[in-house]
């Protein structure tokens, strides 16, 4: 049952093709990594009921194609999320370059103005780096965003990532008690305490 569950988030992962969004998803959701995993076509969607600070979530991940040629379903896959991440490979300028477009296409489309965005820097476990730390970190600063490192691959930063994004919706109730008026539903006390388990990888300025 459901009855304990504060909440039904809405939640994106937008970036390039080939950045590992999928990968994320599936590590997060299913603690699995495939490294053959196969471009997404359109959009792929998963269910995770998550508890952050004594409060249950259920999250419904939207997992969209990184392709200029999926772009029509922007629209509908925009609509109504709480949160986004958006992903980029510290391996590849590239998809660092793109966020911009990435963060215009989120402002056109999205329909709140207070959703929380998380940017991650995957594929840490490779060698081949092109984007240190602080790249990231000054960027998600400059467009007041949560910034994480992680590797889908070894499992580091995503977990944390996920719990760190709806630890900050909840914190911002005007994003979600709309989906719950009427059901006496609280925050528990620990609300607004800092999370424990992320060692310090999360930044917000």
């Amino acid at each position: 049952m459901d009855d304990d569950v504060l909440t039904t988030l809405k939640i994106l992962i937008i970036g390039e093709s080939g950045v590992g969004k999928s990968s994320l998803l599936l590590r997060f959701t299913d603690d699995t990594f495939d490294p053959e995993l196969a471009a997404t076509i359109g959009v792929d969607f998963k269910v995770k009921t998550i508890s952050v600070d004594g409060n249950k979530a259920k999250l419904a991940i939207w997992d969209t194609a990184g392709q200029e040629r999926f772009r029509t379903l922007t629209p509908s896959y925009y609509r109504g999320a709480q949160g986004v991440i958006l992903v980029y490979d510290v391996t590849r300028r590239d998809t660092f370059a793109k966020l911009d477009n990435w963060l215009n296409e989120l402002e056109t489309y999205c329909t709140r103005n207070d959703l929380v965005k998380m940017l991650v820097g995957n594929k840490i476990d490779k060698e081949n780096r092109e984007l240190d730390r602080n790249e990231g970190l000054k960027f998600a600063r400059k467009h007041s965003m949560l910034f994480i490192e992680a590797s889908a691959k070894t499992r580091d930063g995503v977990q944390c990532a996920f719990e760190e994004l709806v630890e900050k919706i909840i914190q911002t109730p005007g994003l979600w008690e709309s989906e719950t008026q009427g059901r006496g539903v609280r925050l528990s006390d620990q609300e607004g305490q800092a999370a424990g388990g992320c060692g310090g990888y999360c930044s917000l300025l």
